[in-house]
C-alpha cells in the first residue's frame, strides 16, 4: 500500500511524463506537487516506487518513467475524469444517419476515434444473430454437399462440406424439411441445444449433417471488414514507435491482420462501460508500451460491438475515455434511432 505522499508522487510522475514525453525528475516533481520536500527526500520516495515495480529508470537516466504496473495503478485509482467537458468532440446533433446505413455508421466512428484521439481508432462492426429463415442441402457429388442457409433479411450463405456417407437427393430434402418446419426462426445456438435431445428419432448420418448445418450457421457469414481500423499512419509520429522498426512493423501487422484485434474487443464486449488495457500487463494486449481504451456499443439496448483507440502507453487517459465513451453513445444512437 502507498502512503499519501507516494500517491500524490507517482501522479505527478505519470501525468507529467505523459505531457512531456521525458523521464522526470525529483526537481521536476518538486515544482509539479508543491510538496515541501527535499530532493533527498523526493528520491527516497522514487526509490520506493522503484522497488514496487511502478516506475523505472531508463538507460542512465537521472529521471523514472512509469511501468505497465505504474500505469494500471495510476488509471485505476487516481485518474479522475470530467465527462461534462471534452473539447474537440463536435456536435452529434447535426450528424443524423439513417439506420439502414451501419456500414457508414461504423467507417464514421473509426475516423472519429482517430481524428480526435490522433492515435488508431478500431470499430467491431455490429454482429448479426445467427438465425435462419431457410435451410436447403443440394448433392454435388458422392460426398460433397452444399449447404445454403438464408438469413430472415434475405442473406444467402452457402458453404461445401464433405460427408463420410453418401446421400440420395431424397435424404438431403428430408433434412431440410426437418430443419425447417422445426427450427426456421431460431438463433443457432437454440437450435444446436435442441437437436442434442430431438434428432434420436433419425437416422445417425442425417442428425450429422444437420449438425453441420447449424455449425456453419453459427459461424456467420465471414465479412471482410468486421474489424474497421483507421488512423495506423498516426503511430509514426509517436516516438516510442518510430524509434523501433521491428515493433512499429509488428503494430502494423497487427492491423492488417486483425485477428488479435478481434480477440481484444471480443474480450471488451463482455465489459460494462469504458475499459483500459495496457500493454505487458496481459495476454490480451501482448504489445509492450501500447494501450487500448475501448467500450462497448448498442442497438436497442443489446451489445453488439465494440470500438477503442490504441495508442501508446504515454497517452493522456483521461481525454481518451471521454472520447471513446462519446463515441459508444454516438455509434449505439445511430444505430439505435438513425440519430444521435
Amino acid at each position: 500500500m502507498l502512503d499519501d505522499r507516494a500517491k500524490l508522487l507517482l501522479k505527478a510522475l505519470v501525468e507529467r511524463y505523459i505531457a512531456d514525453g521525458q523521464p522526470v525528475g525529483s526537481r521536476t516533481l518538486a515544482k509539479a506537487t508543491g510538496l515541501d520536500l527535499s530532493p533527498a527526500t523526493i528520491r527516497n520516495v522514487m526509490s520506493d516506487l522503484e522497488e514496487l515495480g511502478l516506475i523505472v529508470s531508463p538507460h542512465t537516466s537521472a529521471g523514472r518513467v512509469p511501468t505497465a504496473r505504474g500505469y494500471r495503478l495510476f488509471v485505476d485509482t487516481m485518474l479522475t475524469v470530467n465527462r461534462e467537458q471534452l473539447n474537440g468532440v463536435p456536435d452529434f446533433s447535426s450528424a443524423a444517419i439513417e439506420p439502414a446505413q451501419p456500414h457508414r455508421v461504423i467507417n464514421h466512428a473509426a475516423q472519429l476515434l482517430s481524428s480526435l484521439s490522433h492515435f488508431v481508432g478500431v470499430v467491431m462492426a455490429p454482429r448479426r444473430a445467427s438465425v435462419f429463415k431457410h435451410v436447403e442441402f443440394l448433392s454435388l457429388s458422392e460426398r460433397r454437399v452444399l449447404v445454403i442457409i438464408v438469413s430472415p433479411d434475405g442473406e444467402v450463405q452457402n458453404r461445401i462440406i464433405h460427408t463420410q456417407t453418401v446421400f440420395s437427393q431424397s435424404q438431403l430434402l428430408e433434412a431440410s424439411n426437418f430443419l425447417n418446419a422445426n427450427y426456421a426462426g431460431l438463433a443457432m445456438e437454440e437450435v444446436r441445444e435442441r437437436l442434442k435431445t430431438e434428432l434420436d428419432a433419425l437416422r445417425g448420418e442425417i442428425a450429422d449433417l444437420m449438425k453441420a448445418a447449424v455449425e456453419i450457421g453459427s459461424e456467420g457469414s465471414p465479412e471482410k471488414d468486421e474489424v474497421v481500423v483507421a488512423g495506423e499512419r498516426n503511430l509514426l509520429s509517436v516516438s516510442e514507435f518510430s524509434q523501433d522498426m521491428g515493433n512499429l512493423r509488428r503494430l502494423f501487422d497487427l492491423f492488417e491482420q486483425k485477428t488479435q484485434l478481434v480477440r481484444l474487443l471480443d474480450v471488451s464486449a463482455q465489459a460494462d462501460g469504458v475499459r483500459i488495457y495496457i500493454g505487458g500487463e496481459s495476454q490480451v494486449v501482448p504489445y509492450e508500451d501500447l494501450s487500448v481504451v475501448t467500450a462497448p456499443y448498442e442497438v436497442d439496448g443489446q451489445v453488439v460491438g465494440t470500438l477503442g483507440v490504441i495508442g501508446p502507453q504515454r497517452m493522456p487517459y483521461d481525454r481518451m475515455i471521454q472520447i471513446v465513451d462519446v463515441t459508444a453513445k454516438f455509434v449505439s444512437n445511430a444505430l439505435s434511432h438513425g440519430k444521435p
